[in-house]
């Protein structure tokens, strides 16, 4: 299945010297995830709504300046390579292009709903992060806001004694906090950024600095929304897509099925990552755009991976994704590169950038840059169990016969 059918050709776009204050402006639709960036007629990057919530950038400062280099696709490219781009990228909507120009975007909301009927073989179980992240209604908003800036997530369950009783997002914070104080009606947002109804984020723009200070020091009983979805630990993943949908929400928390305690979340990330699983070799090292290493083969790049792994103590790595994006920029004739690398292990999430002229040079930036997060024991969250053999028998099955 190609994504020609759930592509959308309407986009929203700035160019690259549009002010971020303008940009933020459009984020007040809640459906819209990212900006597209062009100058003239040149596509130039996009601009995501988790992304801008997450700066601190002045409102004159101009969006080429925040423009991030994204994977793009065309219009005939495979719905589970789509999937795996996302994930590669952290990036919840994906430009596509037809001869170098923008043509539309694909998003993780427009996969989620076409693959939706075929999810009903793998659960929440197979899928969900075990490690519960969460606040209490008395911890302070702005150290809430911590605990979601250095997890790198964006949604934070709130825990009283051993209830749960609200959430609260990245983007319900920055409303709070650039809007006045008024009390958000949130949602939970996922990992790729939210459709949460508390309202557009911008990032810091217009808020003074001491009434943010304070409104920090407020406890996040002030803030957190009291309506928080649930779902049980065995239910399949189309339940969790539909649910998703008919609350406008981008993450659930993980209820124990005899209990109901809270035991995890799930979130579109996760559930746009079950589409990417390999069915046969499921410590397989991906590669994306393998074409554009210079003296490097696929055992080559798995041996750097297996030689970072190994330094660092007892590990088992789920899965590694290696993504090389070129640019135009380049140097006596080297073009730029940007290697991305995301190990999946059963201590965790670890990835990273690296950035360089020529794809070998970027690939060993960022593999050092993994050495320096093993090193430190900086993870981006709990590893995900894999379905078993009948389940992605299933699963795959469409995709292979799609």
């Amino acid at each position: 299945m190609d994504i020609s059918e759930i592509l959308s050709t309407k986009f929203t776009e700035f160019d690259i010297g549009t002010p971020l204050s303008k940009v933020a402006g459009a984020f007040e639709n809640q459906e819209l995830d990212a900006v597209v960036v062009t100058d003239g007629d040149e596509y130039r990057g996009v601009v995501s709504r988790r992304q801008l919530a997450s700066s601190s950038n002045q409102p004159s400062a101009k969006v080429g300046s925040q423009a991030q280099h994204v994977p793009t696709v065309e219009r005939t490219e495979d719905v589970r390579e789509v999937a795996r781009l996302m994930i590669g990228s952290d990036a919840k909507t994906l430009p596509v292009l037809d001869e170098e120009r923008i043509f539309g975007v694909v998003t993780a909301d427009a996969i989620l709903e076409a693959v939706r009927p075929f999810l009903d073989a793998v659960t929440v179980e197979d899928a969900y992060s075990p490690k519960l992240v969460s606040t209490t209604p008395e911890a302070t908003i702005g150290k809430a806001l911590n605990v979601l800036r250095e997890s790198g997530i964006a949604h934070l369950p709130v825990i009283d004694g051993d209830d749960l009783v609200g959430m609260v997002s990245l983007y319900d914070v920055i409303e709070f906090t650039t809007r006045g104080g008024s009390k958000s009606q949130g949602g939970s947002s996922g990992s790729f950024g939210g459709r949460g109804r508390s309202g557009g984020s911008h990032g810091g723009f217009g808020a003074r600095e001491g009434d943010s200070d304070r409104m920090l020091d407020l406890p996040v009983r002030n803030l957190m929304s009291d309506a928080v979805v649930t779902v049980r630990r065995s239910a399949p993943l189309d339940e969790v897509v539909e649910t998703m949908f008919e609350h406008e929400v981008s993450s659930l928390v993980v209820t124990a099925d005899q209990t109901g305690d809270p035991v995890g979340i799930i979130t579109k990330t996760d559930v746009i990552e079950a589409l990417t699983w390999e069915r046969d070799d499921r410590n397989a090292v991906q590669v994306f755009g393998l074409d554009l290493l210079e003296g490097m083969d696929y055992d080559d790049v798995s041996a750097l991976i297996e030689s970072v792994t190994s330094k660092y103590g007892e590990m088992s790595v789920i899965k590694a994704s290696i993504e090389l994006q070129e640019h135009k920029e380049q140097s006596r004739g080297v073009p730029l590169v940007l290697a991305r690398i995301r190990l999946v292990t059963d201590r965790g999430y670890f990835t990273a950038d690296g950035e360089g002229y020529g794809a070998t040079h970027a690939l060993r930036l960022a593999a050092n840059a993994v050495e320096r997060q093993l090193l430190k024991g900086k993870t981006y969250g709990q590893s995900k169990k894999q379905s078993d053999a009948e389940s992605q028998e299933h699963l795959y099955g469409w995709w292979l016969s799609g």
